[in-house]
């Protein structure tokens, strides 16, 4: 759906009731409910059609976050009440959806079992199963997949077509969500141990606003820096390996060797 107004007056993403309950990884039906318990903030009216916003699935995420630590709806919707109470609920709702807006520009794709096929071959068919507990692909709909990365597709089937095996390439994308997995816990390690735990409790509105715009500034900036840090990696590797097995090829090209790494040196003309 088009844009709509977060609370700090930015655009945001709008979503119809189905298209809410699917980011937010629950149900229409649940999100009826948590409206009916005073758990998520009723919708926009255009028309007939009710929008919600980033702010929605962000309350949604929180109550999900919540509700697996082992709290009760009964328990949450008081801890928001009194959370509300004690602060700007426009700071707190926009630190929310700062909490859970997806990352500037990435775009998800969809593609079916014959795209997958035709990328990777037959083999593809076989390890369906495994890139979707691996989180690479998400079942949508009876025919098709939800991939959140479509460039990781690309990378893999740059790698297929070299002659990589798909099952390695699948190992090196779990491994990859795995390393990308300890980057994140390491930033939002930082600000959880050094910035929220300092904070008061109840949270006063400034500092929510604060949290609200470090949050939505660092995001972006740590995917910039692991992107470098990850570049800069690879040109070492790259260097490092690569540049080896140039110098063992070295010998058989060059002249005077009869093609044959390690050959006789010329020799050198008699005085």
């Amino acid at each position: 759906m088009s844009s709509s107004t977060e609370p700090d007056g930015q655009p945001g993403p709008s979503f119809r009731i189905d298209e809410l309950a699917h980011a937010a990884g629950t149900t229409v039906r649940n999100v009826r409910a948590y409206q009916d318990r005073g758990l998520l903030p009723r919708p926009r009216r255009t028309g007939r059609v009710a929008v919600y916003s980033g702010m929605h699935l962000g309350r949604l995420r929180l109550i999900a976050s919540l509700l697996d630590r082992g709290y009760s709806q009964a328990n949450i919707a008081e801890l928001l009440a009194a959370w509300e109470r004690g602060q700007d609920v426009a700071a707190v709702l926009g630190l929310e959806a700062a909490m859970v807006a997806p990352s500037s520009g990435r775009e998800e794709a969809t593609v079916t079992a014959a795209d997958l096929v035709a990328l990777f071959g037959a083999d593809a068919t076989d390890l369906v199963d495994q890139a979707v507990s691996a989180g690479i692909l998400e079942p949508a709909g009876p025919a098709g997949f939800r991939v959140a990365d479509p460039p990781m597709l690309e990378v893999g089937r740059l790698l297929v077509g070299a002659g990589v095996p798909l099952g390695a390439v699948l190992e090196a994308a779990r491994t990859l969500r795995s390393e990308a997995a300890a980057l994140a816990r390491l930033f939002v390690g930082l600000v959880e141990d050094h910035v929220v735990e300092a904070m008061a409790d109840p949270m006063p509105a400034g500092r929510a606003r604060a949290l609200s715009e470090l949050v939505s500034s660092l995001r972006p900036l740590a995917v910039q820096v692991t992107s470098a840090e990850v570049g800069l990696a690879l040109e070492e590797e790259i260097r490092r390996r690569l540049g080896d097995y140039l110098a063992r090829r070295a010998g058989a090209w060059a002249p005077g060797t009869g093609g044959r790494a390690g050959g006789r040196a010329e020799r050198e003309p008699a005085e």
